[in-house]
């Protein structure tokens, strides 16, 4: 954990977050800037700095099942979701701790941004 990281503080429980779910490895819950009518992040419990330090299989599987879970929690998963994790400054990364976004509950347009 990194004092100044707004996740990993969410992690810990240090400043309150409506979870979604866990597991032992990642934290689900809403974003306060939501793009569509379900957004949920999920982060790794640790502090990764984004997907080019993930270097581990069995972390990188807790995210997405954590993910595949807050779909079907959030009653999105029949009808569609996206995953969608940002990487870099380029990349539309503006949290520096490893986040998947969970986002559904309306049709999502492709291209992306």
């Amino acid at each position: 954990m990194t004092d100044s990281c707004v996740f990993c503080r969410i992690a810990q429980g240090d400043i309150p977050a409506v979870i979604i779910a866990e597991n032992a490895g990642a934290i689900a819950f809403r974003d306060l800037g939501p793009q569509a009518p379900t957004h949920v992040l999920v982060v790794p419990r640790l502090h990764i700095e984004s997907l080019n330090a993930l270097n581990d299989a069995g972390l990188a599987g807790d995210l997405l099942e954590l993910a595949r879970r807050v779909a079907e929690v959030e009653g999105i998963a029949r009808d569609g979701y996206r995953v969608v994790i940002n990487t870099g400054t380029d990349g539309g990364q503006s949290v520096f701790h490893l986040h998947l976004h969970v986002l559904g509950g309306r049709r999502l347009a492709w291209p992306p941004g």
